[in-house]
């Protein structure tokens, strides 16, 4: 049983809600991540989701893709998330981490160091599962069993756009969680219809058997909680960027922890 299967199925057996958030490795500053990670473990998250900086992020809006060139301009790859994520593991053995990016990356750091090298790196430092926005399932079941057996898992996007065949393809090969993106469109566009969501959501478990987290446009408690009834994780990102940008200088993490721990609160009510 991987990390993340073992704490979703805790979370389960609690009657509670995986709470989700993501941040942009090395934003806003360079070395803050290891901090911003356990300061929202603290706040109550149960899953971590660690953006790895690309050049050119298709699914990502304004404010995701922002934070990435930051990253990048300050020197941040591959490399250094995975020394992120084995700082966190210093002191964190509990909480798993999902790198969530792009294919470049991941084909650069095996050219670079060797055949399989990123999952083998990847499940040294610590990391529990990945997300490749543009590995389309049907390509990737040797990706999925290289994963499986250094105990981490693949990890799929799905949309209000996909079919009944891709939700087949997906899972068959996924695991750990799927991750519904609730709107059409990039990260941070558009208001989240909590009634459209309540509608997927059963046709989505008619194929799918892990656990679905839906993300994309949950901005405050009170979406959280709507979505949180329906779901079983709820996944947030843009929003907590906007908060770190805005926090003063040595208050992004204070900023972060406020902010999920209200989000956590309403989730558990």
């Amino acid at each position: 049983m991987s990390r993340i299967d073992a704490t979703l199925a805790a979370l389960k057996a609690q009657g509670r809600k995986a709470l989700i958030p993501y941040v942009m490795a090395g934003f806003p500053q360079a070395n803050i991540t290891p901090a911003l990670m356990h300061g929202m473990v603290d706040a109550g998250a149960d899953i971590i989701e660690l953006g790895v900086p690309f050049s050119d992020p298709m699914a990502d809006g304004a404010v995701i893709q922002k934070a990435g060139e930051a990253a990048l301009r300050f020197g941040i790859g591959t490399t250094q998330v995975l020394d992120m994520v084995r700082e966190f593991r210093q002191t964190n053995t509990t909480t798993p981490v999902v790198l969530m990016g792009y294919a470049n990356p991941v084909e650069c750091y095996n050219l670079k160091h060797g055949a399989d090298s990123f999952v083998k790196d990847a499940s040294a430092a610590g990391v529990d599962g990945v997300l490749i926005v543009d590995y389309p399932p049907e390509e990737c079941e040797e990706f999925a069993a290289t994963l499986r057996a250094h105990s981490m898992d693949l990890i799929f996007l799905l949309a209000p756009t996909s079919t009944d065949k891709r939700m087949e393809q997906v899972a068959r090969i996924a695991s750990g969680y799927v991750y519904y993106v609730s709107l059409k469109g990039v990260t941070g566009a558009g208001n989240l219809d909590t009634d459209a969501v309540e509608a997927m959501l059963p046709r989505i478990r008619q194929h799918v058997h892990i656990p679905v987290g839906v993300g994309f446009g949950i901005r405050d408690a009170a979406t959280a909680k709507a979505v949180g009834r329906v779901a079983d994780a709820v996944v947030i990102g843009s929003r907590i960027i906007q908060l770190l940008e805005a926090a003063p200088a040595g208050q992004e993490v204070a900023a972060a922890h406020a902010f999920l721990a209200g989000i956590r609160q309403a989730l558990d009510a």
